[in-house]
């Protein structure tokens, strides 16, 4: 029963996952500026996570390394490919976008080489090769995306999983500073909504959350505290059934952010994209773990 049990969260955090990229698509739609948006977005991670923390009897350490820590993963996990996201997001299709957050794993390869982290392997480098094939289906053929001129944001729209990548390799190279996965997204929301605030007063894109909120800033709350959640069940997941396991939930976050935005937002793709989307999950299968870790009793 449990294996069941761990199946069904492993669907229901890739389902929820994949809808925070049209939610984001809405949050971005009536103008309002990235770093206003992502001010918000940590406001309310940092309360939820803070919360978990504090309810489970845990404290934010301050030491060097955890400052460290709560630094790097705030600008190369957040502030950076949450900018590069929202900016992006207001001017591709959400569907677009959740096929381009799946080539992190594939990014996270090379990256992995160069600091030999990794041993080189052709099954990965074919996996690599799927992957830009992929985005190349999407950014190529004239009838690919609605407008030609959405291809000059793809580049824009790659920042991100490329900063996810190095944020995936500092963390797996250094650990977490002896925290818990939800302490130290915790220090890391609280240190990245420090660091955004006169990012946001200096260049305009502050917002008062108007009251009641808007589609708009009712679809950037939702998005947020997903964001906060599914992290902590996907942590918990991977801590009772295995990484491997909880991995392949990058899967359903491809085909659900498709799904969502066809059903959120009326989007509907090219056979080109739908291409990318087979080559991409292949690529993405290739640079998986192949050895499957046992589901723990």
């Amino acid at each position: 029963m449990k294996h069941w049990r761990y199946l069904v969260v492993l669907i229901a955090l890739g389902v929820g996952w994949g809808s925070t990229q049209p939610l984001g698509k809405i949050a971005a739609s009536t103008g309002h500026q990235p770093f206003g948006l992502i001010f918000w977005q940590l406001a309310i991670c940092t309360v939820m996570l803070g919360a978990l923390t504090l309810g489970r009897g845990k404290r934010l350490p301050f030491h060097r390394d955890a400052l460290q820590f709560y630094l790097v993963v705030a600008l190369l996990g957040t502030l950076i490919p949450n900018f590069t996201f929202y900016y992006s997001v207001a001017r591709l299709p959400a569907g677009i976008m959740s096929i381009i957050v799946s080539t992190i794993p594939l990014i996270a390869f090379p990256i992995a080489l160069a600091l030999r982290m990794d041993r080189f392997s052709w099954r990965k480098a074919a996996g690599l090769v799927l992957g830009l094939i992929g985005v190349l289906l999407i950014a190529v053929p004239q009838t690919s995306l609605p407008d030609r001129a959405m291809v000059a944001f793809l580049p824009v729209a790659m920042v991100g999983p490329l900063f996810y990548a190095l944020e995936n390799t500092y963390v797996a190279r250094t650990g977490m500073a002896g925290m818990d996965a939800v302490q130290a997204m915790f220090g890391a929301s609280l240190a990245g909504l420090i660091l955004c605030v006169p990012m946001m007063l200096t260049m305009g894109h502050w917002f008062a959350m108007p009251l009641p909120p808007g589609r708009a800033e009712w679809a950037l709350i939702v998005s947020s505290a997903l964001h906060a959640l599914i992290y902590s069940a996907y942590v918990w997941l991977a801590a009772r059934a295995g990484s491997v396991f909880a991995s392949q939930c990058s899967y359903i976050v491809t085909a659900a952010g498709l799904l969502w935005a066809m059903l959120l937002l009326g989007e509907r793709f090219s056979p080109w994209v739908w291409a990318a989307v087979a080559v991409m999950l292949l690529g993405l299968s290739l640079v998986q773990p192949r050895n499957r870790q046992a589901i723990a009793e």
